[in-house]
């Protein structure tokens, strides 16, 4: 039931942002450490996610919402990897909000993968890193062609990144709430925003 309120969050804040305006938002859905949960913890939460995505891809084609994910995906279940795909396809013309889940993901992963391909393509390409900046490695991250975060709300008390975009995460704003996220909505994230609306950002000067 706590994961089905969840999934009713992410309806409210997904729909209160792409309201505003807002041009990309990342939800961490599953993590590559949740697989050490119970299995029939895990496997109901893969068919919630599975069914969410088939019953919300009319609203996400009303809303031009264009739905993206990150993480490893290939260890997922076929029936869920099938709902993603079709689900990325159905809205791939959509031109608002990016709403990317993040699933059996883990931000060390991601940059480990990153590093792999790096590897990869300078062993078989010749390719030349000794001049590349921050964003040369960023286009080798799951995020490659998502700006990085401006804000990133932590929920129900955590003060912790728990893994969660690491390299993306450098010049991000943090908010903290001690709401939980089954309860978290419209009324939470404008909270978060206008606390954001305060800040200056100084981007490490």
């Amino acid at each position: 039931m706590g994961h089905r309120s969840g999934a009713k969050a992410v309806d409210r804040v997904t729909e209160k942002c792409a309201r505003l305006g807002i041009k990309a938002l990342t939800l961490y859905a599953f993590s590559a450490e949740n697989w050490k949960r119970p299995k029939e913890e895990v496997d109901a939460l893969m068919d919630l996610l599975r069914q969410n995505l088939k019953k919300n891809i009319e609203r996400l084609r009303k809303n031009n919402i264009r739905f993206n994910v990150i993480g490893r995906i290939s260890s997922l279940s076929d029936p869920l990897k099938r709902e993603i795909k079709d689900t990325i396809e159905r809205t791939r013309d959509n031109t608002g909000m990016v709403l990317t889940l993040a699933l059996n993901y883990g931000g060390r992963q991601e940059i480990l993968d990153a590093v792999k391909a790096v590897c990869q393509n300078t062993h078989e390409e010749s390719l030349d890193v000794s001049s590349w900046e921050d964003a040369d490695f960023g286009k080798y991250l799951y995020t490659g062609d998502l700006p990085d975060p401006d804000l990133i709300i932590r929920t129900s008390g955590e003060m912790r990144l728990s893994n969660f975009l690491l390299w993306q995460a450098a010049y991000a704003e943090f908010y903290f709430t001690d709401t939980l996220w089954p309860d978290f909505g419209a009324a939470e994230m404008e909270k978060a925003l206008k606390e954001y609306e305060r800040r200056e950002r100084r981007f490490g000067e």
